[in-house]
């Protein structure tokens, strides 16, 4: 499908079929994500995929989306709960092995990076990582457009129950937002039938010129 006509058949599947997606067609999706656009490259973030029915189905007391335990897969975006500087320093490091480079000659990135998060305060970070997560997310969903399979960006949920549940503050992370993905029930869901609608582009860009 051409990318205009994937956007079109896409939409937030509220009911899923029990038809389970194909590990190549996650394994792309998850890509994907991976490659996405981020602030410094840094990926503040990383992605948890729920499988376990049991775990989802605890994580489901916690949340309104029932989506949760029907689809085939349960993504969770978790952002860094800090940026500490051993963070950046295993990043310039990364970055250095990648690109065959010296690490001395990434000083100035790496003072850049330094300044600009970690004089930032704890709630400021939040915000940023958040962000970048939400990018990622964006990411994810046309992703999933492009391998026909339906997906479903959550929030509605208790983060606080999420992360204990998930273990994730001993990670250093906090949940932020869900990406559920699987096959919509185009029977009971009545959403799959229904037209898309968005404003007009004419009400919905301004150009300046």
């Amino acid at each position: 499908m051409e990318l205009i006509e994937t956007l079109q058949w896409r939409y937030a599947t509220k009911k899923y079929s029990s038809k389970k997606v194909a590990d190549d067609k996650l394994e792309r999706i998850i890509t994907a994500i991976n490659l996405s656009a981020s602030s410094f490259g840094m990926q503040p973030y990383k992605i948890l995929i729920i499988e376990n029915p049991e775990v989802r189905k605890k994580l489901s007391a916690y949340s309104s989306n029932p989506q949760i335990t029907e689809a085939s897969h349960l993504l969770v975006f978790a952002v860094f709960d800090s940026i500490k500087q051993d963070t950046i320093k295993r990043y310039i490091e990364l970055i250095a092995k990648e690109r065959e480079l010296p690490t001395e000659s990434l000083k100035v990135f790496k003072e850049r990076a330094l300044n600009g998060l970690l004089l930032k305060s704890e709630d400021e970070n939040l915000i940023w990582t958040t962000k970048q997560a939400y990018i990622a997310l964006g990411t994810g969903l046309i992703a999933a457009a492009a391998e026909k399979v339906d997906a479903t960006p959550m929030e509605g949920f208790d983060a606080g129950h999420f992360d204990e549940l998930l273990g994730l503050k001993e990670k250093g992370l906090k949940s932020v937002v869900l990406l559920a993905l699987g096959y919509r029930d185009e029977v009971n869901d009545s959403n799959a039938r229904l037209k898309k609608v968005r404003w007009p582009k004419e009400d919905f860009v301004i150009t300046i010129k």
